[in-house]
């Protein structure tokens, strides 16, 4: 694995792209969890359970944020 610069690592998702995912928890605000290779997606309207397909609309350094499709 390359040498990254400060201390983000490689995002394994990219702005539009479209995965499947399952949600794991609810946060506080409602949002449904899931991860994609480790990397932490939120979505809202999820539910803890849920197997769906989402795009991703925002990256943040640590996070992703996703709208259900």
């Amino acid at each position: 694995m390359e040498e990254n610069k400060g201390f983000e690592l490689p995002k394994p998702v990219k702005e539009g792209d479209m995965v499947e995912v399952t949600v794991e928890s609810v946060g506080a605000k409602g949002d449904g969890i899931a991860k994609k290779d480790g990397f932490v997606i939120f979505i809202p309207g999820a539910q803890k359970g849920e197997t769906i397909q989402v795009k991703i609309v925002a990256l943040k350094r640590t996070f992703g944020i996703g709208e259900k499709v």
